[in-house]
């Protein structure tokens, strides 16, 4: 089995960590309820991954993503990811997510489209809860057509969803899964 490193580090939105090897990232995981609790759910995802001091090249994305969750507009495009494994379709959906830019959506419909049928929209979705490596590659910028937020698998579900699209200034445009959340819960 190929290397798997890992790095857990604290962004504006908790602990975050990522898990990669000689082609890129394997793994992204946004932050669960402790730095314990996110460290844990990345090691049942890669049981074989150590825990490293991130060299140069890892210590680069990091900081990519430090930056966007602080709200600097900045494109994680390049940051390459190991997509060994991951079905044809998805890598196609993966190339089209990944090029919209911090701040601005994309539709679930819209992907499809670009993908020649617009019957593929819930094949989007589908793909989009499978992405392994989320932020850098957004799917957290793929909504609804209807401009509802639409699903987001990661932990905290559509509220994370929703925190990341205002940390980089881009809101659906119609009612929200979030409209349809008891307070304590928006928070």
């Amino acid at each position: 089995m190929p290397e798997q490193n890992l790095a857990i580090f604290d962004t504006a939105i908790g602990p975050c960590a990522i898990v990669w090897g000689e082609r890129g990232l394997l793994g992204v995981q946004i932050p669960e309820a402790s730095e314990a609790a996110t460290r844990a759910r990345m090691l049942k995802r890669f049981p074989d991954a150590r825990e490293v001091a991130p060299p140069q090249n890892i210590q680069i994305v990091i900081d990519g993503m430090r930056a966007l969750l602080k709200g600097e507009r900045r494109d994680l495009v390049d940051v390459p990811i190991d997509d060994d494994g991951v079905p044809e379709f998805n890598k196609r959906v993966y190339a089209i997510v990944r090029r919209v830019p911090p701040g601005q959506i994309i539709t679930y419909g819209e992907i499809a489209e670009r993908l020649g049928d617009k019957a593929l929209s819930r094949a989007v979705g589908q793909a989009m809860g499978e992405n392994r490596c989320p932020i850098v590659m957004p799917c957290h910028r793929v909504l609804a057509a209807s401009g509802k937020t639409g699903g987001f698998s990661a932990p905290g579900g559509v509220v994370t969803k929703l925190k990341l699209l205002t940390i980089e200034g881009a809101q659906p445009s119609g009612p929200t899964l979030f409209d349809d959340l008891p307070l304590q819960a928006r928070r």
